[in-house]
């Protein structure tokens, strides 16, 4: 009898705590069913919707793979284009559920604003570039240039402290609208432009005549970039952390979505866990065992997204560099499912 009440007694406990960690953000998800995904207006390779308004980029990928892990369908999102000065505002307010907007990951951002970082889903550094015309190799041939930027970014202190490092004389014209600074740039209002290297590749790729810019060699920061969440909701944070997780796990085990449904008769037991074959490994997200299978069956592995969205299948043809897995001399990889 006594061993009874224990187990009783241990059942409630369990239903409890289930209860206590349930989130606010992950039962408005469900019973709405879609994530709203905050994405930018329009970042080629990241989130870019075409003439039909269907997005495409790694970080919608992303987005889609949330709506796996928590519907088995990658389809349930939609999209909210945000600016730089409306992305943490709309986060904030619940306009959004997560923000997917190659955002840098800093300790203000997640100590000030009541967001927090969720990991790095694409590694960056900030760049400057210029008209080939201009004959300029490096940035420290810009003494006394201008160099246009947005506003609400870490790009301005970046280039101040790496300027002011160097000793060089520089303007900055900050412009709120993306296209705007970019045509300002073109237009020959400033000597260059500055923004993530990714984000220089991609406008490049839209520009009339791509050949004629180049992208300085200097890397002026480090650009952790990823998604972001409300802080104090923990389950839908663990969602989201786990979902990148689970797309780099499924990449470093070989699983992908060509064979995924193979990988299910696997015998390797982080393969049998990754896919849900061994049972319980998704209970403690609230999702079903097989999230991680979604994730990689409609939307992709981390590598396969990469490769399909910026890397060598996709226009900008980015290189892994830092994006690599550890074991191929990067520094990406995903915390253990067990």
């Amino acid at each position: 009898m006594k061993a009874l009440k224990l187990m009783a007694s241990g059942a409630a406990l369990f239903a409890a705590a289930s209860v206590a960690h349930a989130g606010t953000t992950f039962d408005a998800v469900k019973k709405r069913g879609y994530v709203q995904c905050g994405v930018s207006t329009g970042v080629a390779g990241f989130s870019i919707a075409d003439s039909k308004g269907k997005w495409t980029g790694l970080d919608v990928d992303f987005c889609h793979a949330v709506a796996a892990t928590l519907f088995g369908d990658a389809s349930k999102v939609k999209f909210t284009p945000l600016s730089v000065q409306q992305r943490f505002t709309a986060l904030q307010s619940g306009e959004v559920d997560l923000l997917s907007r190659d955002t840098t990951q800093t300790i203000t951002r997640d100590t000030t604003l009541g967001l927090i970082g969720t990991g790095v889903d694409f590694y960056d550094s900030q760049g400057i570039m210029v008209k080939k015309s201009s004959g300029v190799k490096s940035a420290k041939d810009l003494a006394g240039a201008t160099i246009c930027l947005q506003p609400g970014t870490t790009t301005q202190l970046n280039l101040a402290d790496w300027f002011r490092a160097n000793k060089i004389d520089f303007k900055t014209v900050v412009i709120d609208k993306l296209d705007e600074a970019l045509g300002a740039f073109v237009a020959g209002r400033c000597d260059a432009y500055s923004t993530d290297k990714s984000a220089l590749a991609a406008l490049r790729t839209t520009m009339a005549n791509p050949e004629q810019y180049v992208i300085l060699p200097e890397n002026f920061s480090k650009e952790p970039l990823g998604p972001m969440v409300r802080q104090g909701d923990d389950q839908w944070f663990n969602v989201v952390r786990w979902t990148l997780n689970a797309m780099l796990e499924a990449e470093e085990y070989g699983i992908t979505s060509k064979n995924v449904d193979e990988e299910l008769k696997s015998s390797n037991p982080n393969v049998q866990r990754i896919l849900g074959v061994t049972p319980g490994i998704g209970k403690g997200l609230g999702v079903d065992d097989k999230w991680a299978y979604d994730i990689v069956k409609q939307v992709g592995n981390y590598g396969e997204v990469f490769d399909r969205d910026v890397g060598k299948d996709s226009a900008l043809k980015l290189e892994r560099g830092l994006n690599a897995q550890y074991r191929d001399g990067g520094i990406q990889y995903g915390w253990p499912i067990r």
